[in-house]
């Protein structure tokens, strides 16, 4: 594909009590669901995802937003690595995998999992582009449905369990959605319910080794890292600790992708002794790569049965 695809997303609130666009009311539960894809006068596919935001959101979660999205040709925004790999032709090769491997995941979705700082939001950008699919970071759409209130703000001023909740309402809407790459919180896998609706596509974990998160972090800084916050020391430090209590925490639920990235194995594969010096394509190559042995490990299996 030439032309590269993205997504315009908008979101308006409604209130809680109300009706949205095309007259559906809210179901028992309090969430909005997903009507059936339409197409403008144009042609172009347009999806929306209707939720509803709370008055009191002390006492009652963000139970949404509305989010369209069209699906327009636009320019692909230029892509930023470390170090070029010689003469490998990373952008080829990660088009001719994208190539071999989107006709046979049948629009499903993916999911990218992993701690902070692992690359969820850079790498989810290039598969989007490559595949033709649109990205969502479901943390930013956590943000813009509290109009604008950073998630390190949202811990503060509500609760981490606030913010779950409308993470996991969130990943629920999107489950129904197909031909996205979504870029999920680094603790979206800690609840269960969260895996049933990001099951509902194909799971990638991108594993980076703690002390390259920790560099990584610190060199960005902490402030927009909620739950770093209460460490203390200088950045690296403050953020090695806490990422690797966070490892441990969280390991066993990262083991449930679908398919696992490890850098230091593409580093080990490309040459290199640092997985700081593999750049965002090498690493979309990789999960491309991984998704393919997935797809085909379920086909040996339905084949068998």
């Amino acid at each position: 594909m030439d032309a590269t695809t993205c997504a315009s997303s908008s979101l308006n609130f409604y209130k809680k009590n109300g009706f949205n666009e095309i007259g559906r009311k809210k179901s028992s539960d309090g969430f909005l669901r997903l009507p059936s894809s339409q197409r403008n006068n144009n042609g172009e596919k347009i999806v929306s995802l209707k939720m509803v935001k709370s008055r009191d959101l002390r006492q009652r979660k963000l139970v949404g937003f509305e989010l369209s999205c069209s699906y327009n040709n636009c320019q692909a925004p230029a892509l930023e690595s470390e170090k070029s790999h010689g003469f490998v032709d990373e952008p080829s090769i990660l088009k001719k995998k994208s190539q071999d491997v989107v006709p046979y995941m049948n629009g499903r979705c993916i999911y990218l999992v992993g701690m902070m700082g692992s690359g969820k939001t850079t790498v989810g950008k290039i598969l989007s582009e490559v595949l033709g699919y649109s990205f969502f970071d479901s943390d930013k759409l956590i943000e813009q449905a509290a109009g604008g209130t950073s998630v390190a703000q949202i811990f503060k001023q509500y609760s981490e369990s606030f913010f779950r909740d409308n993470e996991s309402a969130v990943l629920k809407d999107l489950s129904l959605m197909r031909r996205l790459v979504v870029a999920t919180g680094g603790g979206a896998v800690i609840r269960p319910i969260n895996w049933k609706y990001m099951k509902q596509g194909i799971t990638v974990w991108l594993d980076v080794p703690l002390e390259a998160l920790a560099r990584r972090i610190a060199a960005v800084g902490t402030n927009s890292r909620p739950l770093l916050h209460h460490e203390s020391g200088d950045p690296y430090t403050k953020a090695l600790q806490r990422l690797s209590t966070l490892s441990k925490e969280r390991g066993e639920a990262y083991a449930n992708a679908d398919a696992r990235v490890s850098l230091e194995h593409i580093a080990d594969k490309l040459g290199y002794e640092d997985v700081g010096n593999l750049t965002p394509l090498s690493i979309a190559v990789e999960v491309l790569e991984q998704i393919e042995k997935f797809l085909q490990g379920e086909e040996e299996t339905a084949r068998n049965f």
